[in-house]
Protein backbone atom coordinates (compact mmCIF):
# COMPACT_ATOMS: atom_id res chain seq x y z
CA UNK A 1 0.00 0.00 0.00
CA UNK A 2 2.82 2.37 0.92
CA UNK A 3 4.74 1.58 -2.29
CA UNK A 4 1.61 2.14 -4.38
CA UNK A 5 1.04 5.51 -2.71
CA UNK A 6 4.66 6.57 -3.36
CA UNK A 7 4.42 5.48 -6.99
CA UNK A 8 1.23 7.51 -7.39
CA UNK A 9 2.85 10.56 -5.81
CA UNK A 10 5.91 10.10 -8.06
CA UNK A 11 3.69 9.97 -11.14
CA UNK A 12 1.79 13.09 -10.03
CA UNK A 13 5.03 14.93 -9.23
CA UNK A 14 6.53 14.04 -12.61
CA UNK A 15 3.61 14.95 -14.86
CA UNK A 16 2.19 17.88 -12.91
CA UNK A 17 5.69 19.37 -12.78
CA UNK A 18 6.40 18.75 -16.47
CA UNK A 19 3.11 20.05 -17.85
CA UNK A 20 3.43 23.46 -16.18
CA UNK A 21 7.20 23.81 -15.77
CA UNK A 22 7.84 26.27 -18.61
CA UNK A 23 5.03 28.63 -17.62
CA UNK A 24 6.08 28.36 -13.98
CA UNK A 25 9.68 29.11 -14.99
CA UNK A 26 8.55 32.27 -16.80
CA UNK A 27 6.48 33.29 -13.76
CA UNK A 28 9.35 32.63 -11.34
CA UNK A 29 11.92 34.38 -13.54
CA UNK A 30 9.88 37.53 -14.14
CA UNK A 31 8.67 37.55 -10.52
CA UNK A 32 12.28 37.45 -9.31
CA UNK A 33 13.19 40.33 -11.63
CA UNK A 34 10.13 42.25 -10.39
CA UNK A 35 11.48 42.38 -6.84
CA UNK A 36 13.77 45.09 -8.26
CA UNK A 37 11.05 46.81 -10.27
CA UNK A 38 11.90 50.27 -8.88
CA UNK A 39 15.61 49.79 -9.61
CA UNK A 40 14.78 48.80 -13.20
CA UNK A 41 12.70 51.98 -13.53
CA UNK A 42 15.66 53.95 -12.20
CA UNK A 43 18.12 52.41 -14.70
CA UNK A 44 15.70 52.88 -17.59
CA UNK A 45 15.48 56.65 -16.97
CA UNK A 46 18.94 58.29 -17.26
CA UNK A 47 17.34 61.65 -16.44
CA UNK A 48 17.12 60.66 -12.75
CA UNK A 49 20.51 58.95 -12.38
CA UNK A 50 22.22 61.93 -10.77
CA UNK A 51 19.53 62.89 -8.27
CA UNK A 52 20.99 62.91 -4.77
CA UNK A 53 19.03 61.28 -1.98
CA UNK A 54 17.36 63.83 0.30
CA UNK A 55 18.78 63.94 3.81
CA UNK A 56 15.48 65.19 5.28
CA UNK A 57 13.09 63.58 2.81
CA UNK A 58 10.02 63.30 5.08
CA UNK A 59 10.50 66.77 6.57
CA UNK A 60 10.50 68.27 3.05
CA UNK A 61 7.20 66.69 2.02
CA UNK A 62 4.92 69.45 3.31
CA UNK A 63 6.70 72.21 1.35
CA UNK A 64 6.80 70.01 -1.76
CA UNK A 65 3.04 69.48 -1.60
CA UNK A 66 2.34 73.16 -1.05
CA UNK A 67 4.49 74.15 -4.04
CA UNK A 68 3.13 71.54 -6.45
CA UNK A 69 -0.51 72.18 -5.54
CA UNK A 70 0.07 75.91 -5.97
CA UNK A 71 1.43 75.25 -9.46
CA UNK A 72 -1.47 72.97 -10.40
CA UNK A 73 -4.00 75.52 -9.09
CA UNK A 74 -2.60 78.08 -11.53
CA UNK A 75 -2.04 75.84 -14.57
CA UNK A 76 -4.60 73.01 -14.33
CA UNK A 77 -7.48 74.38 -12.30
CA UNK A 78 -10.14 72.82 -14.54
CA UNK A 79 -8.52 69.41 -14.89
CA UNK A 80 -10.67 66.54 -13.57
CA UNK A 81 -7.89 65.07 -11.40
CA UNK A 82 -4.48 65.93 -9.98
CA UNK A 83 -1.86 63.46 -8.81
CA UNK A 84 1.29 64.13 -6.78
CA UNK A 85 3.79 61.33 -6.12
CA UNK A 86 6.47 62.13 -3.58
CA UNK A 87 10.03 60.73 -3.56
CA UNK A 88 10.74 57.43 -1.79
CA UNK A 89 14.03 55.77 -0.86
CA UNK A 90 13.90 53.74 -4.10
CA UNK A 91 12.15 56.42 -6.22
CA UNK A 92 14.28 59.58 -5.98
CA UNK A 93 12.23 62.06 -8.02
CA UNK A 94 9.03 64.03 -7.39
CA UNK A 95 6.25 63.74 -9.97
CA UNK A 96 3.03 65.67 -10.31
CA UNK A 97 0.49 65.86 -13.07
CA UNK A 98 -3.08 66.39 -14.09
CA UNK A 99 -5.54 64.33 -16.10
CA UNK A 100 -6.84 65.39 -19.47
CA UNK A 101 -10.54 65.02 -20.18
CA UNK A 102 -11.42 61.55 -21.48
CA UNK A 103 -11.96 61.19 -25.18
CA UNK A 104 -14.82 59.04 -26.54
CA UNK A 105 -14.02 55.35 -26.08
CA UNK A 106 -11.06 56.08 -23.80
CA UNK A 107 -11.05 53.92 -20.65
CA UNK A 108 -8.64 55.99 -18.57
CA UNK A 109 -7.64 59.63 -18.60
CA UNK A 110 -4.23 60.52 -19.95
CA UNK A 111 -1.99 62.28 -17.45
CA UNK A 112 0.32 65.17 -18.27
CA UNK A 113 3.20 64.62 -15.86
CA UNK A 114 6.14 66.74 -14.76
CA UNK A 115 9.16 65.31 -12.94
CA UNK A 116 11.25 67.41 -10.54
CA UNK A 117 14.52 67.04 -8.72
CA UNK A 118 13.24 67.21 -5.10
CA UNK A 119 16.45 68.87 -3.93
CA UNK A 120 16.16 71.85 -6.27
CA UNK A 121 12.49 71.62 -7.34
CA UNK A 122 13.69 72.13 -10.91
CA UNK A 123 12.21 70.15 -13.83
CA UNK A 124 14.20 67.13 -15.02
CA UNK A 125 15.04 66.29 -18.60
CA UNK A 126 12.09 64.70 -20.43
CA UNK A 127 11.53 61.09 -19.44
CA UNK A 128 11.84 58.45 -22.15
CA UNK A 129 8.77 56.35 -22.73
CA UNK A 130 9.35 52.91 -21.20
CA UNK A 131 7.43 50.22 -19.35
CA UNK A 132 10.46 49.56 -17.14
CA UNK A 133 9.93 47.07 -14.34
CA UNK A 134 6.16 47.13 -14.88
CA UNK A 135 6.66 45.03 -18.02
CA UNK A 136 8.25 42.14 -16.12
CA UNK A 137 5.59 42.44 -13.43
CA UNK A 138 2.85 42.21 -16.05
CA UNK A 139 4.46 39.13 -17.61
CA UNK A 140 4.68 37.65 -14.11
CA UNK A 141 1.00 37.81 -13.23
CA UNK A 142 -0.75 37.59 -16.60
CA UNK A 143 1.89 36.66 -19.23
CA UNK A 144 1.57 40.12 -20.88
CA UNK A 145 0.02 39.25 -24.26
CA UNK A 146 -3.00 37.53 -22.73
CA UNK A 147 -5.94 39.59 -21.55
CA UNK A 148 -6.06 40.22 -17.81
CA UNK A 149 -8.52 37.53 -16.69
CA UNK A 150 -7.42 34.67 -19.04
CA UNK A 151 -3.78 35.44 -18.29
CA UNK A 152 -4.32 35.34 -14.56
CA UNK A 153 -6.22 32.07 -14.85
CA UNK A 154 -3.31 30.49 -16.73
CA UNK A 155 -0.81 31.72 -14.14
CA UNK A 156 -3.06 30.60 -11.30
CA UNK A 157 -3.51 27.08 -12.70
CA UNK A 158 0.25 26.82 -13.26
CA UNK A 159 0.74 27.93 -9.64
CA UNK A 160 -1.60 25.19 -8.44
CA UNK A 161 0.46 22.68 -10.43
CA UNK A 162 3.60 24.11 -8.84
CA UNK A 163 2.17 23.77 -5.32
CA UNK A 164 1.15 20.18 -6.00
CA UNK A 165 4.62 19.43 -7.39
CA UNK A 166 6.28 20.88 -4.27
CA UNK A 167 4.09 18.91 -1.85
CA UNK A 168 4.43 15.62 -3.77
CA UNK A 169 8.17 16.23 -4.06
CA UNK A 170 8.44 16.47 -0.28
CA UNK A 171 6.47 13.22 0.06
CA UNK A 172 8.45 11.12 -2.44
CA UNK A 173 11.95 12.33 -1.55
CA UNK A 174 12.29 10.56 1.77
CA UNK A 175 16.01 11.35 2.00
CA UNK A 176 15.64 14.89 0.73
CA UNK A 177 17.81 16.53 3.41
CA UNK A 178 20.42 13.77 3.30
CA UNK A 179 20.66 13.94 -0.50
CA UNK A 180 21.16 17.70 -0.30
CA UNK A 181 24.69 17.06 1.02
CA UNK A 182 25.42 14.34 -1.54
CA UNK A 183 25.97 16.48 -4.64
CA UNK A 184 27.75 14.67 -7.51
CA UNK A 185 28.97 16.70 -10.45
CA UNK A 186 29.54 15.32 -13.95
CA UNK A 187 27.40 12.24 -13.24
CA UNK A 188 24.83 12.51 -16.04
CA UNK A 189 21.21 12.72 -14.94
CA UNK A 190 22.27 12.17 -11.32
CA UNK A 191 23.97 15.59 -11.32
CA UNK A 192 20.73 17.20 -12.53
CA UNK A 193 18.82 15.37 -9.81
CA UNK A 194 21.25 16.64 -7.17
CA UNK A 195 20.97 20.21 -8.51
CA UNK A 196 17.20 19.88 -8.37
CA UNK A 197 17.31 18.59 -4.79
CA UNK A 198 19.79 21.19 -3.57
CA UNK A 199 17.90 24.16 -5.01
CA UNK A 200 14.59 22.73 -3.78
CA UNK A 201 15.62 22.13 -0.17
CA UNK A 202 17.67 25.30 0.37
CA UNK A 203 14.72 27.54 -0.46
CA UNK A 204 11.84 25.19 0.35
CA UNK A 205 10.10 27.58 2.81
CA UNK A 206 10.33 30.37 0.23
CA UNK A 207 8.97 28.14 -2.55
CA UNK A 208 5.98 27.12 -0.44
CA UNK A 209 5.34 30.68 0.74
CA UNK A 210 5.66 32.40 -2.65
CA UNK A 211 3.53 29.81 -4.48
CA UNK A 212 0.76 29.69 -1.89
CA UNK A 213 0.61 33.48 -1.43
CA UNK A 214 0.63 33.92 -5.21
CA UNK A 215 -2.54 31.86 -5.40
CA UNK A 216 -4.03 33.78 -2.47
CA UNK A 217 -3.56 37.12 -4.26
CA UNK A 218 -6.13 35.86 -6.79
CA UNK A 219 -8.44 34.24 -4.26
CA UNK A 220 -11.41 36.47 -5.15
CA UNK A 221 -11.03 35.58 -8.82
CA UNK A 222 -10.94 31.88 -7.92
CA UNK A 223 -13.73 31.97 -5.34
CA UNK A 224 -16.01 34.96 -6.00
CA UNK A 225 -19.09 33.13 -4.72
CA UNK A 226 -19.22 34.48 -1.12
CA UNK A 227 -19.06 38.06 -2.46
CA UNK A 228 -21.57 37.29 -5.21
CA UNK A 229 -24.03 35.89 -2.70
CA UNK A 230 -23.66 38.88 -0.36
CA UNK A 231 -23.38 41.89 -2.70
CA UNK A 232 -25.47 42.89 -5.70
CA UNK A 233 -22.41 43.53 -7.88
CA UNK A 234 -20.30 40.75 -6.38
CA UNK A 235 -16.58 41.30 -5.89
CA UNK A 236 -16.72 44.93 -7.07
CA UNK A 237 -19.13 45.86 -4.27
CA UNK A 238 -17.08 43.83 -1.81
CA UNK A 239 -13.96 45.87 -2.59
CA UNK A 240 -15.95 49.09 -2.38
CA UNK A 241 -17.23 48.06 1.04
CA UNK A 242 -13.74 47.30 2.40
CA UNK A 243 -11.93 50.30 0.87
CA UNK A 244 -12.25 53.88 2.16
CA UNK A 245 -14.49 55.84 -0.22
CA UNK A 246 -16.19 59.17 -0.60
CA UNK A 247 -19.66 59.11 0.93
CA UNK A 248 -20.12 62.80 1.73
CA UNK A 249 -19.49 65.09 -1.24
CA UNK A 250 -20.97 63.06 -4.11
CA UNK A 251 -24.15 65.13 -4.08
CA UNK A 252 -22.43 68.51 -3.66
CA UNK A 253 -23.21 70.86 -6.54
CA UNK A 254 -21.44 73.84 -8.05
CA UNK A 255 -17.90 75.14 -7.79
CA UNK A 256 -15.80 75.80 -4.70
CA UNK A 257 -12.13 76.71 -4.18
CA UNK A 258 -9.79 74.01 -2.93
CA UNK A 259 -9.11 74.24 0.80
CA UNK A 260 -5.61 75.21 1.91
CA UNK A 261 -3.59 71.97 1.80
CA UNK A 262 -1.94 72.82 5.12
CA UNK A 263 -5.31 72.37 6.83
CA UNK A 264 -5.46 68.80 5.52
CA UNK A 265 -1.81 68.03 6.26
CA UNK A 266 -2.22 69.20 9.85
CA UNK A 267 -4.92 66.56 10.33
CA UNK A 268 -2.71 63.89 8.73
CA UNK A 269 0.21 64.74 11.01
CA UNK A 270 -2.11 64.78 14.02
CA UNK A 271 -3.06 61.19 13.28
CA UNK A 272 0.42 60.09 12.16
CA UNK A 273 3.07 62.52 13.54
CA UNK A 274 5.86 60.92 11.47
CA UNK A 275 3.76 60.22 8.40
CA UNK A 276 5.70 59.29 5.26
CA UNK A 277 3.31 60.49 2.56
CA UNK A 278 3.57 58.55 -0.68
CA UNK A 279 0.92 60.14 -2.85
CA UNK A 280 -1.82 62.78 -2.86
CA UNK A 281 -4.77 62.41 -5.24
CA UNK A 282 -7.14 65.33 -5.78
CA UNK A 283 -10.41 64.74 -7.62
CA UNK A 284 -12.46 67.58 -9.15
CA UNK A 285 -10.23 70.26 -7.61
CA UNK A 286 -12.41 73.24 -8.56
CA UNK A 287 -15.73 71.69 -7.55
CA UNK A 288 -17.73 71.53 -4.32
CA UNK A 289 -17.60 67.71 -4.69
CA UNK A 290 -13.79 67.64 -4.69
CA UNK A 291 -11.86 65.17 -2.55
CA UNK A 292 -8.25 64.97 -1.38
CA UNK A 293 -6.91 61.45 -0.78
CA UNK A 294 -3.64 61.13 1.14
CA UNK A 295 -1.77 57.81 0.91
CA UNK A 296 0.72 57.12 3.70
CA UNK A 297 3.45 54.48 3.91
CA UNK A 298 2.53 51.50 6.07
CA UNK A 299 6.05 51.66 7.58
CA UNK A 300 7.04 48.07 6.65
CA UNK A 301 3.91 46.60 8.21
CA UNK A 302 2.50 43.48 6.56
CA UNK A 303 -0.19 45.47 4.74
CA UNK A 304 -0.47 45.39 0.98
CA UNK A 305 -3.06 48.19 0.75
CA UNK A 306 -1.46 51.55 1.54
CA UNK A 307 -3.30 53.34 4.40
CA UNK A 308 -5.26 56.36 3.15
CA UNK A 309 -7.36 59.24 4.43
CA UNK A 310 -9.99 61.01 2.33
CA UNK A 311 -10.94 64.66 2.94
CA UNK A 312 -13.44 67.02 1.40
CA UNK A 313 -11.50 69.31 -0.93
CA UNK A 314 -13.91 72.19 -0.33
CA UNK A 315 -14.07 72.13 3.48
CA UNK A 316 -11.13 69.96 4.57
CA UNK A 317 -13.52 67.76 6.55
CA UNK A 318 -12.49 64.13 7.13
CA UNK A 319 -14.68 61.82 5.00
CA UNK A 320 -13.18 58.35 5.38
CA UNK A 321 -10.00 56.55 6.35
CA UNK A 322 -8.41 53.11 6.38
CA UNK A 323 -9.13 50.92 9.35
CA UNK A 324 -6.58 51.29 12.12
CA UNK A 325 -7.22 47.75 13.34
CA UNK A 326 -7.91 45.14 10.68
CA UNK A 327 -10.16 42.15 11.23
CA UNK A 328 -8.36 38.84 11.55
CA UNK A 329 -9.36 37.71 8.06
CA UNK A 330 -8.39 41.00 6.39
CA UNK A 331 -5.12 41.15 8.35
CA UNK A 332 -4.30 37.63 7.12
CA UNK A 333 -5.19 38.50 3.53
CA UNK A 334 -3.14 41.71 3.64
CA UNK A 335 -0.18 39.87 5.19
CA UNK A 336 -0.24 37.13 2.52
CA UNK A 337 -0.38 39.71 -0.29
CA UNK A 338 2.42 41.72 1.27
CA UNK A 339 4.59 38.62 1.71
CA UNK A 340 4.18 37.76 -1.96
CA UNK A 341 5.01 41.21 -3.32
CA UNK A 342 7.79 41.90 -0.80
CA UNK A 343 6.90 45.60 -0.71
CA UNK A 344 7.59 45.72 3.03
CA UNK A 345 11.09 44.25 2.67
CA UNK A 346 14.27 46.12 3.50
CA UNK A 347 17.25 45.66 1.12
CA UNK A 348 18.63 42.56 2.88
CA UNK A 349 15.28 40.77 2.94
CA UNK A 350 14.63 41.76 -0.68
CA UNK A 351 17.92 40.14 -1.67
CA UNK A 352 16.88 36.99 0.20
CA UNK A 353 13.65 37.01 -1.81
CA UNK A 354 15.68 37.33 -5.01
CA UNK A 355 17.99 34.47 -4.03
CA UNK A 356 14.92 32.36 -3.27
CA UNK A 357 13.57 33.21 -6.72
CA UNK A 358 16.88 32.25 -8.34
CA UNK A 359 16.80 28.93 -6.45
CA UNK A 360 13.25 28.42 -7.75
CA UNK A 361 14.42 29.00 -11.32
CA UNK A 362 17.24 26.47 -10.84
CA UNK A 363 14.81 23.98 -9.31
CA UNK A 364 12.40 24.25 -12.24
CA UNK A 365 15.11 24.30 -14.93
CA UNK A 366 16.91 21.27 -13.47
CA UNK A 367 13.64 19.30 -13.34
CA UNK A 368 13.01 20.04 -17.03
CA UNK A 369 16.55 19.01 -17.92
CA UNK A 370 16.37 15.92 -15.71
CA UNK A 371 13.25 14.62 -17.47
CA UNK A 372 14.81 15.03 -20.93
CA UNK A 373 18.16 13.61 -19.79
CA UNK A 374 16.62 10.47 -18.33
CA UNK A 375 14.47 9.83 -21.39
CA UNK A 376 17.57 10.25 -23.55
CA UNK A 377 19.52 7.78 -21.42
CA UNK A 378 16.63 5.31 -21.33
CA UNK A 379 16.15 5.35 -25.12
CA UNK A 380 19.72 5.96 -26.19
CA UNK A 381 19.60 3.29 -28.89
CA UNK A 382 16.44 4.61 -30.56
CA UNK A 383 15.72 7.87 -32.39
CA UNK A 384 14.24 10.59 -30.13
CA UNK A 385 10.46 10.88 -30.10
CA UNK A 386 8.53 14.01 -30.98
CA UNK A 387 7.69 14.51 -27.29
CA UNK A 388 11.36 14.43 -26.31
CA UNK A 389 12.28 16.88 -29.09
CA UNK A 390 9.46 19.18 -27.94
CA UNK A 391 10.61 19.11 -24.31
CA UNK A 392 14.24 19.71 -25.29
CA UNK A 393 13.22 22.59 -27.57
CA UNK A 394 11.07 24.22 -24.88
CA UNK A 395 13.91 23.77 -22.37
CA UNK A 396 16.38 25.58 -24.59
CA UNK A 397 13.88 28.27 -25.60
CA UNK A 398 12.78 29.03 -22.04
CA UNK A 399 15.94 28.61 -20.00
CA UNK A 400 18.33 30.31 -22.42
CA UNK A 401 15.81 32.52 -24.18
CA UNK A 402 14.57 34.56 -21.22
CA UNK A 403 18.02 35.97 -20.22
CA UNK A 404 18.75 36.82 -23.87
CA UNK A 405 15.36 38.52 -24.24
CA UNK A 406 15.94 40.49 -21.03
CA UNK A 407 19.22 41.81 -22.40
CA UNK A 408 17.46 42.76 -25.63
CA UNK A 409 14.92 44.75 -23.62
CA UNK A 410 17.56 46.81 -21.80
CA UNK A 411 19.78 47.31 -24.85
CA UNK A 412 16.73 48.58 -26.76
CA UNK A 413 16.06 51.03 -23.92
CA UNK A 414 19.45 52.62 -24.56
CA UNK A 415 19.59 52.44 -28.36
CA UNK A 416 16.09 53.56 -29.32
CA UNK A 417 15.57 57.28 -29.89
CA UNK A 418 14.32 58.75 -26.56
CA UNK A 419 11.72 60.79 -28.45
CA UNK A 420 10.51 57.89 -30.62
CA UNK A 421 6.73 57.57 -30.58
CA UNK A 422 5.60 54.32 -29.03
CA UNK A 423 9.13 53.45 -27.93
CA UNK A 424 7.86 51.54 -24.88
CA UNK A 425 6.20 49.05 -27.23
CA UNK A 426 9.39 48.91 -29.30
CA UNK A 427 11.36 47.87 -26.20
CA UNK A 428 8.89 45.07 -25.61
CA UNK A 429 9.10 44.10 -29.30
CA UNK A 430 12.88 43.83 -28.85
CA UNK A 431 12.35 41.52 -25.87
CA UNK A 432 10.15 39.10 -27.81
CA UNK A 433 12.26 39.37 -30.98
CA UNK A 434 15.36 38.34 -29.01
CA UNK A 435 13.41 35.48 -27.46
CA UNK A 436 12.28 34.41 -30.94
CA UNK A 437 15.92 34.16 -32.05
CA UNK A 438 16.59 31.54 -29.36
CA UNK A 439 13.33 29.74 -30.23
CA UNK A 440 14.41 29.47 -33.89
CA UNK A 441 17.80 28.09 -32.84
CA UNK A 442 16.00 25.54 -30.64
CA UNK A 443 13.76 24.59 -33.56
CA UNK A 444 16.78 23.88 -35.75
CA UNK A 445 18.76 21.89 -33.21
CA UNK A 446 18.70 21.05 -29.51
CA UNK A 447 22.00 19.33 -28.82
CA UNK A 448 24.95 20.39 -26.65
CA UNK A 449 26.41 22.49 -29.47
CA UNK A 450 23.22 24.58 -29.59
CA UNK A 451 23.32 25.07 -25.82
CA UNK A 452 26.92 26.23 -26.10
CA UNK A 453 26.02 28.67 -28.88
CA UNK A 454 23.17 30.16 -26.87
CA UNK A 455 25.44 30.40 -23.82
CA UNK A 456 27.90 32.44 -25.91
CA UNK A 457 25.05 34.62 -27.19
CA UNK A 458 23.87 35.26 -23.63
CA UNK A 459 27.42 36.04 -22.49
CA UNK A 460 27.79 38.61 -25.27
CA UNK A 461 24.34 40.09 -24.63
CA UNK A 462 24.90 40.41 -20.87
CA UNK A 463 28.28 42.06 -21.48
CA UNK A 464 26.70 44.41 -24.01
CA UNK A 465 24.19 45.87 -21.53
CA UNK A 466 26.70 47.79 -19.32
CA UNK A 467 28.88 48.61 -22.35
CA UNK A 468 25.99 50.10 -24.33
CA UNK A 469 24.90 51.95 -21.20
CA UNK A 470 28.39 53.47 -20.80
CA UNK A 471 28.43 54.71 -24.41
CA UNK A 472 24.89 56.12 -24.44
CA UNK A 473 24.70 57.81 -21.01
CA UNK A 474 26.97 59.90 -18.82
CA UNK A 475 27.50 57.06 -16.33
CA UNK A 476 29.20 53.68 -16.21
CA UNK A 477 29.93 51.04 -13.62
CA UNK A 478 33.12 52.82 -12.46
CA UNK A 479 31.46 56.22 -12.04
CA UNK A 480 28.54 54.57 -10.25
CA UNK A 481 30.94 53.08 -7.70
CA UNK A 482 32.83 56.37 -7.26
CA UNK A 483 29.60 58.34 -6.80
CA UNK A 484 28.08 55.66 -4.53
CA UNK A 485 25.16 55.09 -6.89
CA UNK A 486 24.83 51.56 -5.62
CA UNK A 487 21.56 50.62 -7.32
CA UNK A 488 23.01 51.46 -10.76
CA UNK A 489 26.35 49.86 -9.88
CA UNK A 490 24.73 46.59 -8.81
CA UNK A 491 22.54 46.61 -11.93
CA UNK A 492 25.56 46.71 -14.26
CA UNK A 493 27.57 44.37 -12.02
CA UNK A 494 24.86 41.72 -12.17
CA UNK A 495 25.00 41.72 -15.95
CA UNK A 496 28.79 41.38 -15.88
CA UNK A 497 28.48 38.52 -13.41
CA UNK A 498 25.85 36.86 -15.60
CA UNK A 499 28.14 37.20 -18.62
CA UNK A 500 30.91 35.45 -16.68
CA UNK A 501 28.52 32.64 -15.66
CA UNK A 502 27.47 32.07 -19.27
CA UNK A 503 31.12 32.01 -20.38
CA UNK A 504 31.85 29.35 -17.75
CA UNK A 505 28.78 27.43 -18.89
CA UNK A 506 29.90 27.50 -22.53
CA UNK A 507 33.37 26.25 -21.57
CA UNK A 508 31.86 23.44 -19.49
CA UNK A 509 29.61 22.45 -22.38
CA UNK A 510 32.63 22.19 -24.67
CA UNK A 511 33.72 19.09 -22.73
CA UNK A 512 30.25 17.49 -22.72
CA UNK A 513 29.35 15.08 -25.50
CA UNK A 514 26.04 15.59 -27.23
CA UNK A 515 23.51 12.86 -26.34
CA UNK A 516 22.55 12.51 -29.99
CA UNK A 517 26.16 12.15 -31.09
CA UNK A 518 26.89 9.72 -28.27
CA UNK A 519 24.00 7.49 -29.30
CA UNK A 520 25.07 7.71 -32.95
CA UNK A 521 28.64 6.72 -32.09
CA UNK A 522 27.45 3.75 -30.05
CA UNK A 523 25.24 2.52 -32.90
CA UNK A 524 28.20 2.91 -35.25
CA UNK A 525 30.42 0.87 -32.90
CA UNK A 526 27.79 -1.88 -32.69
CA UNK A 527 27.47 -2.07 -36.48
CA UNK A 528 31.26 -2.32 -36.85
CA UNK A 529 31.37 -5.19 -34.37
Amino acid sequence: MKDKFLKTMTWVHLWVGLLACWIVYIVFYTGTVSFFRDEINLWNQPAIHNIQAQEQRIAAQKDQLINTISYLSQHAENAPNWRITLPEPRIPYLEFGYAKAKEPGQRRSQYINTQLDPNTMQPLAPFRETKGGAFFYQVHYQLYFLKAIPGRWVVCIASFFMLIAIVTGIIIHKRIFKDMFNFKKNKGSRAWFDAHTLSSVLALPFHLMITYTGIMTLIFMLFPYPAQSTYDNGVRDFYNDTTPKNTLTNNAKGTAPLVDITHILDQVYTKWPNADIRQVLISKPAMAASTVTVLVSSDKALRDQIPRIIFSGASGELIAKSQDELSNSKALYEALNSMHTGRFADPLLRWLFVLGGVAGCIMIASSCMLWAKRIREKNKNTPPSFGLKLVEGLNLTTIMGLPFATCGFFIANRLLDPMLAGRADKEIDAFFAAWLVIAILALLKRDTTQWRITAYLNAIACLAVPIVNAFTTEGNIISYALNKQWALFIFDALFLLSSLIFIIQSKKLRTVKSPANTAKNKRHEVSND
